[in-house]
Order: C-alpha cells, then sequence, then structure tokens
C-alpha cells in the first residue's frame, strides 16, 4: 500500500515526534497508520464501509459509529481539497486503521460550511477502521451497485441472524424476568400501577429512554439522563418533557403501540423490541437495519379521547395505512 503520498522531509519527522507521533499532510492535516494492509489505496468513486469516532482535539465527541452499532457506508467523493478528509481516506486500504486530524479553520474556509456548535479546539478527529472496500474501477453502474447491493444483503443476514442473540444477551445481562408476547415483544413491569390502563384511542404521556442493547442511549425524554450522557444527545435547546403518544393509532412503532396497551397509568416497564417491531430492515435515521432496541418507560397521565370533538375525515388511498413515525425524536 502506498504511503509516500506525503513526501517527509527530516524537518517534516521532527515535527511527528513532537507531534505524538503524528505525520504533517497539506493544509494542516495531520494523520497517524496504526494498521498497514496490505491492498490498493481508496479511489474516488469507491464504495466504503468504515467505523468512525469523530471528535474535537478538545475530546468532545461529535459522533462514533460504534455507538450507533454500524459502520458508516458512503462512496468516496473527490477531495474538495488537499487535506480534507478524503485527502486522508485515499491514503488508506481495506483493513487499515489511522487517526486524521482535519484543521477546522481551513476547513471551515475551503467548505464554506460553520463549524458545529460550540466546537473548540484547533482540529477535527477521525479514528477510522476501515471495514470494507468495493472499488468502482471500470465496474458500469449496474454492475458496481449489484456489488454494492450483495454487500449490504449479506451485512443485513448476518445482522438478522445475530438478532436473537443479542437479546437473550441484553435480557439474561440486566437481569429482566421478561415476558414475551405472540408478536415476539419482550416486556417485564419494574413499577406496578394503580390506575387505569391504557387502550386504543387514549394519548399516553409518556417518560422514556431508548437504548440500544450495547447500553447506549440513543433518546430521552429527560432531561438528567440526557445530561449524564452529554453531546450529542443533550442539547441545552431541546424542551425535555413526556412524549404524548397516541394509542393504538400506529403512530409509533409497533412495539411502542403493543407495549403501552399492557399497561396502567403509573406504571414503569422496559420493553426489548425486535426489529420487526421497530424500524426492520431498512432502519431509521442511525438506527441501523435489523436493530433490536430497549425502552424504560413510564406511564405519566392517560388523555381520554373529548366524545364531542369532531372527527377529522382524511383522504386515503385503498390499502393505505398511516405512516409509522418513531417515538423518540
Amino acid at each position: 500500500m502506498k504511503k509516500n503520498l506525503v513526501f517527509l522531509t527530516v524537518a517534516a519527522l521532527a515535527f511527528a515526534g513532537c507531534n505524538g507521533g503524528f505525520k504533517k499532510g497539506d493544509n494542516g492535516m495531520l494523520y497517524k497508520i496504526y494498521t498497514d494492509a496490505p491492498g490498493p489505496t481508496i479511489k474516488a468513486g469507491d464504495f466504503i464501509s468504515v467505523n468512525v469516532i469523530a471528535k474535537t482535539d478538545k475530546d468532545s465527541l461529535l459522533v462514533s459509529s460504534y455507538d450507533q452499532g454500524r459502520a458508516s457506508n458512503l462512496l468516496v467523493q473527490k477531495p474538495m481539497y488537499k487535506g480534507d478528509l478524503y485527502t486522508g481516506l485515499m491514503m488508506l486500504s481495506q483493513g487499515d486503521s489511522a487517526t486524521l486530524k482535519i484543521d477546522a479553520d481551513t476547513l471551515v474556509k475551503k467548505s464554506g460550511q460553520p463549524k458545529p456548535p460550540g466546537f473548540k479546539g484547533k482540529y477535527f478527529v477521525y479514528t477510522l477502521k476501515i471495514e470494507k472496500v468495493i472499488p468502482r474501477g471500470n465496474l458500469d453502474d449496474k454492475a458496481f451497485q449489484a456489488k454494492v447491493g450483495e454487500y449490504f444483503k449479506a451485512e443485513g443476514d448476518k445482522a438478522k441472524a445475530a438478532e436473537p442473540v443479542k437479546i437473550k444477551k441484553y435480557i439474561a445481562d440486566n437481569n429482566l424476568k421478561t415476558i414475551q408476547t405472540p408478536s415476539g415483544l419482550n416486556y417485564v413491569i419494574t413499577q406496578v400501577g394503580s390506575g387505569e390502563k391504557l387502550v386504543p384511542g387514549d394519548t399516553a404521556v409518556v417518560d422514556y429512554t431508548g437504548k440500544r442493547l450495547n447500553g447506549k442511549v440513543f433518546d430521552t425524554s429527560i432531561k438528567a439522563v440526557a445530561e449524564k450522557v452529554g453531546p450529542p444527545l443533550y442539547d441545552k435547546m431541546r424542551p425535555y418533557q413526556a412524549a404524548k403518544i397516541p394509542v393504538g393509532q400506529k403512530a409509533v412503532i409497533p412495539g411502542w403501540d403493543e407495549g403501552l396497551q399492557l399497561l396502567n397509568k403509573g406504571e414503569k416497564a422496559t420493553f426489548v423490541i425486535p426489529s420487526s417491531l421497530a424500524y426492520g430492515e431498512q432502519g431509521y435515521g442511525p438506527i441501523a437495519p435489523f436493530t433490536p432496541l430497549a425502552f424504560d418507560v413510564e406511564i405519566k397521565n392517560i388523555i381520554h379521547p373529548n366524545p364531542n370533538a369532531p372527527k377529522p375525515v382524511m383522504p386515503q388511498m385503498p390499502g393505505q395505512q398511516a405512516p409509522q413515525s418513531p417515538p423518540v425524536r
């Protein structure tokens, strides 16, 4: 693999020694390669799957694919300028791991995009592990897309096969005495309520915390939980408050729609939801395909429908179903 893309003089080597082993690239970029696997370097137009932890050099986390439970997938673009992230990626090959430091001021100047709110530091820092490269080469669009599609299918099949094992392990590791419904929803009441049970047509006022089965919280309605996790989950501009969920109206994922109807006012419960009752084989935003999820919920209140309220008339195509939206922002 070619690593001589940046010519190192004696002065540059001395510079690297003063920067924790990082070598100097163009426009202020610094890089350190930990694993140098054999193989051709990444080129513009290639598809790559890469695990990444993005931080500032003040150690503030921006995003982690490990927390999200899946690698990031992208088509490699031509560098916007020498020394940007794509420049660094094109120094690597499948199996490589590295850290790239991209000068923030240069990135802002060259791209015209502002820094994230509250950004502090000189660099964006990316720690990367290149999991898969599918070279574009001379393939036409159809052949290239077919190869990428085969990769996604294989990854989906692996995730689907691993899902029951992940659910079983999560339940065991957290000592949950769950009940499984015929649909596959696992739930356990952690605090018994004393109020009435939710029924279709009610609106549940719910505090919740959503987790992946690696324990990472991805959303919550509770400010104290968000503050404990910290950014990017905690956003001081967000109004943290209990969510109002229409029950039995397909306004949320099926696991929630079913689970809420098992609960009384005042009850707390944990739902462990298979992907078939969550975001399925497509995923949703940062939720990967075939991802089981866990939610801790508390029914704060129940709002009954007003029998005198006018019923809205919604035009609907034959066979159309109401879209499902997540119980989280």
